[in-house]
C-alpha cells in the first residue's frame, strides 16, 4: 500500500467528523425547485404552502413516513421557509413532560412550524397534551391538587406541527388522525439519485463524471443521505488519489474499498445473507436466532439491515421466519438448496 493509500484509508476511519456534517446541512435544498425527487408529495405541498399563504393560515399539520435518510427534514425545513416561517425543532424522546412540551408551543409565532422527529416516541402524556394545542391551540395546565385544583386554558397562536416518523405502526391512531396531510416518502430511482449527487458534487466544487455519478447513485440504496455520505468518502479518495478528479474507475475503487457492492450491500448486509444461506441453508431462521448470530439487536436488524433487503427481494419474511430468496444466492454466487421451496427459488 502507497503512502497516499494509506492517508486515504485515514481519512476513512476517522468517520464523520464536525465540519462533515455541517457540509451535509449545506447540500440541503431549501426550495422546492432544488428538492430531486417524491415529485407527487412536493407538487401537493407546494400547492399547500402558497394556499396557505394566500388566507394568511398555517398550512396544515403534515406527517412525513418513511425509512430514513429520504428527506423528512429537508421537507420540513423547504415548508417553513416557502411559506416564510420559523421552523422550530424537537425530537419526541427529548420531551420528556408537558412542562417541556408548553415551553416549545409557548415560544411560536403566528404560522411557525414546529417540527417533531421521531414523533412516534412522544410518551403518552406528552401525546395527550399535544391533542388539543394542534386541534384548539390551547394546551391545559392543571393547577393545584384534590378538590382546589384548576385547570387554566393557555391559548396558543395558530402554528402548524410537522412530524417525521420511521415507525409509522407506531404511532398512535388518535395522533395520526390529527394531521391534515399523511405523506409517505419512497426509496429514490438511479436517475434521481444521480441528480442528487451531481448537485451536491458542484456544491462541494468537486470535478464529477457522469460515469461516476451513474456508479454511486446505484450503489446508493435509494436513499440520498447514503449518495451523499459515499460522494463524501469519493471524494477523499479522488483528493488523494486521482488529483480531486472523480471518474467511474476512481468511484469503483472508493466503493470497493468501502465494501459496498454493486447492489449497495455493505459488509453487514452480506453478513446477514451468508449466516442465513450458509448456517440455515437458507432458512427459515427465526429473527431472535438470527440477532443472536450477528451480535445484534433485533431491532437494528428489522429497523436498518432487513428494509432494504426486502425492498431488492434478496430476503423473505415468512411465518416460520426469514428466507433467503434466490436473488440472495445468485447475487452472492451460491447454488440453493436442492430442497428449495418453488416459491421462493
Amino acid at each position: 500500500m502507497t503512502e497516499m493509500e494509506a492517508r486515504a484509508n485515514e481519512n476513512l476511519s476517522m468517520g464523520e467528523q464536525p465540519d462533515e456534517r455541517a457540509f451535509d446541512r449545506s447540500l440541503r435544498p431549501d426550495r422546492f425547485e432544488d428538492f430531486v425527487g417524491q415529485e407527487p408529495i412536493k407538487e401537493n405541498l407546494r400547492i399547500f404552502v402558497e394556499a396557505a399563504r394566500q388566507r394568511g393560515e398555517p398550512v396544515d399539520h403534515t406527517l412525513f413516513c418513511g425509512p430514513p435518510g429520504l428527506g423528512k427534514t429537508t421537507l420540513a425545513l423547504i415548508l417553513a421557509s416557502e411559506r416564510g416561517a420559523t421552523l422550530h425543532s424537537a425530537s419526541g424522546p427529548a420531551i420528556e413532560h408537558k412542562g417541556q412540551l408548553a415551553a416549545l408551543l409557548t415560544k411560536l409565532e403566528p404560522n411557525d412550524v414546529l417540527f417533531i422527529d421521531e414523533i412516534h416516541r412522544l410518551n403518552a402524556t406528552v401525546e395527550e397534551n399535544l391533542y388539543t394545542a394542534v386541534e384548539d391551540f390551547r394546551i391545559d395546565i392543571v393547577n393545584g391538587d384534590g378538590p382546589y385544583a384548576q385547570t387554566l386554558q393557555l391559548p396558543l397562536v395558530p402554528f402548524t406541527l410537522v412530524g417525521a416518523t420511521t415507525r409509522t405502526g407506531l404511532l398512535t391512531n388518535p395522533m395520526r388522525s390529527r394531521f391534515g396531510y399523511v405523506a409517505r416518502l419512497d426509496y429514490y430511482p438511479d436517475d434521481a439519485l444521480r441528480a442528487i449527487i451531481e448537485r451536491s458534487a458542484r456544491l462541494l466544487g468537486l470535478s464529477l463524471t457522469t460515469e461516476a455519478g451513474h456508479e454511486l447513485a446505484r450503489r446508493s440504496r435509494g436513499t440520498p443521505r447514503i449518495a451523499n455520505r459515499l460522494l463524501r468518502r469519493a471524494r477523499d479518495f479522488a483528493q488523494v488519489l486521482a488529483d480531486g478528479k472523480l471518474n467511474g474507475a476512481t468511484a469503483r475503487q472508493a466503493l470497493e474499498r468501502l465494501e459496498v457492492d454493486e447492489a449497495g450491500l455493505d459488509q453487514m448486509d452480506r453478513r446477514y445473507l451468508t449466516v442465513i444461506i450458509e448456517h440455515y441453508d437458507g432458512g427459515p431462521v427465526g429473527i431472535e436466532t438470527l440477532a443472536a448470530a450477528l451480535s445484534e439487536p433485533r431491532d437494528t436488524l428489522e429497523d436498518v439491515y432487513e428494509p432494504y433487503l426486502l425492498q431488492r427481494g434478496l430476503v423473505a419474511r415468512t411465518a416460520r421466519g426469514r428466507v433467503a430468496t434466490r436473488h440472495a444466492f445468485e447475487h452472492l454466487g451460491k447454488e440453493p438448496p436442492s430442497g428449495a421451496q418453488p416459491g421462493l427459488f
